[in-house]
């Protein structure tokens, strides 16, 4: 090596060095920073000792569920924001994706929730558009357990080592137990189009349904345990029942 390239050598090890200085003292004096632009796969927002609070990410880094700062995996294959509590536990999030594929079919949505503590969504607003196939809007309310959702992640590795047909008998009957909750009322546009406010019991089941069809046919239906409708109230059920005038 030649003097020059010697010179060259120091020189860059002396410019690296004073930079990294610089970016350490200026990260820890609580100087301010201001961009322009900023090109960022993922941003972690976090309190002064360390608890997550904020995580904005692409579909790529985005992270797996995360309860009192201990991650679990649970793919999400979105963009979006999380939100974390005080303790780093996830409390709800924005995600959204969205494409239409080689056939021209749209898989397009976004979804705003807020979660019960260490627990699943209790609020969501969405919008899905799958392709004309089933739009879906509105925002649904849930029940959700008292339990950590950490108890359902933990367990995953026993659930799947578990013989196929005695795992299905477990989740049929956690789902007649409401093991995971249920969706308790629904109010938007559904799938064929019609505007509703849908009332569900605790297992989830609709019991009473208020609607307006796309051509303009209004009713409220209540709904037995099977889903079928066994009492109706229309415009012309309620012109019936009127008293006569006079």
């Amino acid at each position: 090596m030649n003097r020059s390239e010697r010179f060259l050598t120091l020189y860059a090890g002396v410019l690296t060095v004073a930079v990294a200085t610089a970016l350490l003292t200026g990260a820890t004096s609580g100087n301010k920073a201001s961009f322009e632009e900023i090109d960022v796969q993922r941003l972690n927002l976090r309190e002064p000792d360390g608890t997550l609070r904020y995580v904005l990410s692409s579909s790529a880094r985005f992270p797996g569920a995360i309860i009192k700062d201990k991650e679990y995996e649970h793919p999400r294959p979105q963009a979006g924001m999380l939100f974390y509590n005080d303790e780093g536990s996830e409390v709800g999030g924005l995600i959204f994706a969205g494409s239409k594929d080689a056939d021209g079919r749209i898989r397009s949505g976004g979804s705003l929730t807020f979660d019960r503590y260490e627990q699943d969504q209790i609020v969501q607003i969405m919008g899905l558009d799958q392709g004309g196939e089933r739009t879906l809007a509105g925002m649904q309310v849930s029940d959700r357990p008292s339990r950590s959702i950490a108890v359902d992640f933990e367990e995953k590795d026993t659930l799947e080592a578990m013989p196929e047909d005695e795992r299905k008998a477990l989740m049929a009957t956690r789902r007649a137990e409401n093991h995971h909750g249920a969706g308790r009322l629904f109010v938007g546009r559904n799938g064929g189009g019609d505007a509703t406010l849908m009332l569900s019991d605790a297992g989830g089941k609709p019991r009473m349904q208020l609607k307006v069809t796309p051509d303009g046919a209004a009713s409220i239906d209540f709904l037995d345990e099977q889903g079928e409708v066994v009492g109706q109230v229309t415009p012309e059920t309620l012109a019936s029942a009127a008293p006569p005038a006079g």
